[in-house]
């Protein structure tokens, strides 16, 4: 029993043992001596079993006098034994002040004990001065010519821009100058002919076909009661172009129109309806009658009767 009491307890011992050679924390410095001002890297590194928990040491923004700049850092495994990682941290850091410094050991924490890194030194050196040679004043700054090409460089936009406006402005100018002018036409401006002179003037018209004497009697008919009932419509107001004789009569009973140019009125209207429905044949004589019937019914009903300035041939304009 007490043999195999010492067997285990040396074998965890060579065990513990090498498991911690596994395990290194380092620190180095890509130049340990550089100029004021100048910038070097403070390498951090462990290696240990990527299983295992590792306490990283924690830097300022500063190690006395030496500043951090910038960090950045990465992770690697082992290519023969991925359970074995490498962390590296990479700190830029730099000094104003000459002398030497002291980069102090880095404590890292893991399963198998504390690891330190070793002591660094950063020796931070001034510029020689080489005091055989004379004092020079500072250079003035030199003077850049600054041409057309490097404004146009500069404002490229702000051209591309007024030169596309101007095309713009040209293309509508030259299409309004250019287009095809549009017509003007000019409508006559026809008198205003009295409603009476109309009508009169459609009668003569009519005459003038000599309609009844080519055997034509119904169309000249129909065309003279068409001109007194579009008269009749326009100077009463009433629908005489759509209503019988008979209703044109009742629509003109409270009209204030004469006796006599009542009769002449049904007297030519009837004989239109006798024709036009019925087939009478008016003598020679009825049918010049009907026209001078409606001449003289016009004339005597116009509106605000006035002297005519039209010229019926014939007795239709005694």
């Amino acid at each position: 029993m007490k043999y195999t009491l010492a067997m285990l307890v040396l074998l965890a011992g060579f065990y513990q043992t090498g498991r911690a050679q596994n395990f290194g924390a380092k620190a180095t410095l890509d130049k340990k001596s550089i100029l004021i001002g100048e910038q070097t890297q403070l390498n951090l590194s462990i290696r240990f079993h990527a299983k295992d928990s590792i306490g990283f040491p924690k830097l300022a923004d500063s190690i006395g006098k030496i500043r951090i700049v910038n960090f950045k850092a990465d992770t690697a495994f082992d290519k023969g034994d991925q359970s074995i990682e490498t962390i590296n941290r990479h700190y830029t850091i730099t000094a104003f002040d000459s002398g030497t410094y002291i980069i102090p050991s880095y404590m890292f924490k893991s399963p198998v004990g504390d690891l330190l890194t070793d002591t660094l030194n950063l020796d931070v050196r001034t510029v020689a001065v080489d005091t055989t040679k004379a004092f020079y004043d500072i250079k003035q700054p030199l003077a850049v010519k600054y041409t057309f090409w490097d404004w146009l460089r500069d404002n490229w936009k702000l051209v591309t821009g007024i030169l596309l406006g101007l095309i713009i402005i040209g293309a509508v100018a030259y299409y309004l100058l250019k287009r095809p002018k549009k017509e003007v036409i000019v409508e006559e401006v026809k008198p205003d002919i009295p409603l009476h002179i109309q009508a009169l003037q459609k009668l003569e018209e009519i005459k003038n076909k000599q309609l009844w004497q080519h055997d034509q009697v119904k169309q000249y008919y129909i065309e003279l009661s068409d001109v007194v009932r579009e008269y009749l419509e326009k100077r009463y107001n009433i629908q005489a172009l759509e209503q019988t004789s008979e209703e044109i009569f009742a629509s003109l009973r409270r009209m204030d129109i004469a006796s006599e140019d009542r009769n002449l009125l049904r007297q030519l209207l009837i004989l239109a309806d006798m024709v036009k429905f019925a087939k009478e044949k008016p003598a020679a004589n009825e049918n010049e009658k009907s026209m001078e019937n409606a001449v003289t019914f016009i004339k005597d009903t116009q509106p605000h009767a006035r002297p005519t300035d039209v010229n019926v041939k014939g007795d239709e304009a005694k």
